[in-house]
């Protein structure tokens, strides 16, 4: 099952890509698609500002939030701040991009926003989750060595609740990259204008350029989370 849990968006992914291309070569669209470039070049750009941006307000708020509420002090904090994260992954996210744009207008701050609320929840839930989740006996050896409680938490909880919380960052920013192309519906940019726009023209060329664009972006963005992975979990915790 673990394989199976590695393998599976890679294969999701590589299936996309790959259907996408077909479709395109056999319908002759390469030569529309390759227009697009210095669109691509362009709106890829818009779109990773807007993963880069969202994708950390939210980690920088969530690791402290799910530290906060794996503390036992703040079991009933914890719950009452789970249900609030999991109203807000409840929405969709084409609403809450809408919200976000009544109260904030049109442009690249309501997208920011609303993929600020989206990606929330997978990184503080993983936190909580990984660190709930350490043997007693790790945490009364640092106790027993004379550890203060933020020795104990910097020392022993976050290097083994690593391989979680990073789980949790490439759910997220695989969520964020999916829903970026929604924000060019709130003027926010990014590879939805050429989805969008392909379809309203009745343009495969410009849509698939923007779809498979989107494809590879998460792609490498998956890549690059799990290099981070590699080098920043220590070898003694890695599973």
């Amino acid at each position: 099952m673990k394989c199976l849990s590695k393998i599976a968006p890679w294969s999701v992914l590589v299936v996309l890509v790959g259907a996408l291309s077909s479709f395109a070569a056999h319908a002759g669209l390469w030569d529309e698609i390759a227009m697009h470039g210095e669109d691509v070049k362009y709106l890829v750009m818009q779109h990773l500002y807007l993963v880069m941006v969202s994708g950390g307000l939210a980690i920088v708020v969530a690791i402290p939030l799910g530290i906060w509420m794996s503390r036992p002090s703040q079991r009933t904090g914890a719950l009452v701040a789970l249900q609030v994260l999991n109203i807000g992954q409840a929405v969709p996210k084409l609403a809450l991009l809408a919200l976000a744009m009544g109260f904030m207008g049109l442009g690249a701050p309501a997208a920011i926003f609303g993929l600020w609320v989206a990606t929330l929840l997978p990184v503080a839930v993983n936190t909580y989750e990984g660190l709930r989740s350490l043997p007693a006996h790790l945490i009364e050896a640092a106790e027993a060595m004379g550890m203060t409680r933020m020795q104990i938490l910097r020392r022993v909880e976050l290097p083994n609740a690593l391989y979680v919380i990073f789980a949790g960052i490439r759910t997220a920013l695989a969520i964020n990259v999916g829903t970026v192309p929604l924000a060019f519906l709130v003027g926010g940019g990014g590879l939805g204008e050429l989805i969008f726009t392909g379809i309203d023209l009745n343009d495969i060329g410009m849509m698939l350029a923007g779809a498979l664009s989107t494809a590879l972006l998460a792609i490498a963005v998956d890549l690059l989370c799990a290099q981070a992975q590699h080098w920043m979990i220590p070898r003694g915790v890695r599973p």
